[in-house]
């Protein structure tokens, strides 16, 4: 076992992003420490409860997505714990891809293994230190059961999803919606066994009314009909009357629910807590048990009203309330909601998107979107990832430098992946063309990510099956 404190790439944060941004720099043959708070990778995917994922392709059906989360599915796929990527049948994607959770932590972190990299769980950031200019990040302070410990590395990724090693570090960032900061509210994830699908699918057929398809009745019902696992927007109605007799009282407009890789097995995605920030430990603590108490009440719903879920039991909550917005640091470029809708043409794309512009309302019972058109594949610019100092210091994950909006399309977990693979592979280039991070050449990071199997715009992208 590795006990060093002193690495090539220190990778703060082992969720999407950091576990394939650690992956990325650990197959390059360099020496990568990868530290994580929680016992587990996977973060909003495993800590968070959030499934499935969304999504590897655009509202065509073009996969968008590729690289080493593409092999991530397939490997999932090969030990019968994903059905790959389906047709979603709230039509909100035209994909999603469920897994299994606990499959999910085993594969990335024997990905991380094979490829030689060191993972350090149950360990805490404390506080990060600069060199006299303050161009530089020279080291961290990490907490665990050995106490307050130092590592030093040349090059350092914020992946914690909240910039908490860029706040340490000075970097400048904003919060929320430019007018107020309010940001998007945070969400407990409810996993419930037990459910009769037969008769949930069933019930959609026989109430269409009581139910949501973003593309409408028709398309809903068809991919209802074809997908081997059922996403909805369910019990408009239902819903809204017992919130009127004080049944529940969680503000959201329908119950979404999503099976997983488990026939029967659902994730509920309906709590909503609004008007706090994940980066107030006070407020953080308010929102695990308001999740808790709305959590009971939508359980509660669908069993007494729900068809298919009489017999349903309770699998718990996730470990940590899922957080959608908190930190955008501003880099060297900050990404805007017209970039994504105009597919902007970037010098240096290291990623491509096809999810909508999603915002759930911090202060309102609504979630707004802003679809995109069929075949888009916007683009995310490897200046959105740098910072003007330090120079040494790399971001991925939700918390690069992108507006309120624009934020709110990439934040997803499998572009946080791609953005991720491409962090790892910009360190790799930064020290091998011994350069500051800031100042790598984009065309040897172009390069890496085309062997790497990513998908960018002049790649031919695969389709979906």
């Amino acid at each position: 076992m590795n006990y060093d404190d002193q690495f090539d790439v220190i990778v703060m944060g082992g969720g999407p992003s950091g576990s394939h941004t650690a992956l990325a720099a650990a197959r390059a043959g360099r020496k990568v420490l990868l530290v994580e708070k929680h016992g587990f990778l996977g973060g909003s995917l495993t800590a968070m409860g959030v499934g499935p994922m969304m999504s590897f392709h655009n509202p065509a059906g073009t996969q968008v997505v590729a690289g080493q989360a593409e092999e991530l599915i397939q490997r999932l796929i090969a030990k019968d714990a994903s059905p790959g990527h389906i047709p979603d049948s709230v039509t909100y994607c035209s994909t999603v891809t469920p897994f299994d959770s606990e499959a999910l932590k085993i594969e990335l972190e024997s990905m991380i293994v094979e490829a030689g990299g060191v993972i350090l769980y149950h360990t805490h950031f404390a506080g990060a230190e600069t060199d006299s200019s303050g161009q530089r990040a020279t080291s961290v302070t990490l907490c665990n059961k050995s106490g307050l410990q130092t590592y030093r590395a040349e090059i350092f990724i914020d992946c914690t999803g909240d910039g908490d090693l860029c706040a340490a570090l000075g970097a400048p960032f904003a919060k929320g919606r430019p007018e107020d900061q309010a940001m998007q509210p945070m969400t407990m994830n409810l996993k419930i066994g037990n459910v009769d699908m037969d008769a949930v699918r069933q019930d959609v057929f026989d109430r269409p009314d009581d139910f949501e398809f973003d593309m409408g009745v028709e398309e809903g019902l068809r991919r209802l009909r074809i997908t081997p696992r059922v996403s909805l927007k369910a019990y408009t109605h239902t819903w809204k009357a017992a919130q009127e007799r004080g049944e529940v009282n969680v503000p959201r407009e329908f119950v979404l629910f999503f099976e997983t890789a488990t026939p029967g097995v659902v994730i509920v995605n309906t709590s909503r807590i609004q008007g706090l920030d994940g980066t107030n430990p006070y407020h953080l603590s308010l929102a695990e048990m308001e999740g808790r108490r709305q959590n009971l009440e939508i359980f509660q719903f669908l069993k007494t009203h729900c068809r298919g879920f009489e017999n349903a039991i309770r699998m718990d909550s996730a470990s940590q309330i899922g957080i959608r917005e908190t930190r955008r640091v501003e880099g060297l470029y900050t990404l805007t909601a017209a970039d994504v809708l105009d597919e902007t043409q970037f010098p240096d794309p290291i990623a491509l998107g096809g999810y909508p512009i999603d915002i759930h309302s911090p202060d309102k019972v609504e979630t707004n979107s802003n679809h995109l058109g069929e075949n888009t594949r916007y683009q995310i610019p490897m200046r959105s990832m740098l910072l003007a100092k330090p120079e040494n210091l790399i971001v991925a994950g939700r918390c690069i430098s992108a507006t309120h909006e624009a934020m709110a399309a990439f934040r997803v977990s499998p572009i946080a992946m791609v953005i991720g693979q491409a962090a790892g592979v910009m360190a790799v280039e930064a020290l091998e063309q011994g350069v500051p991070a800031n100042q790598v050449d984009y065309e040897g990071v172009r390069t890496r990510l085309f062997a790497g199997g990513a998908l960018l715009p002049d790649c031919p992208c695969a389709t979906a099956n």
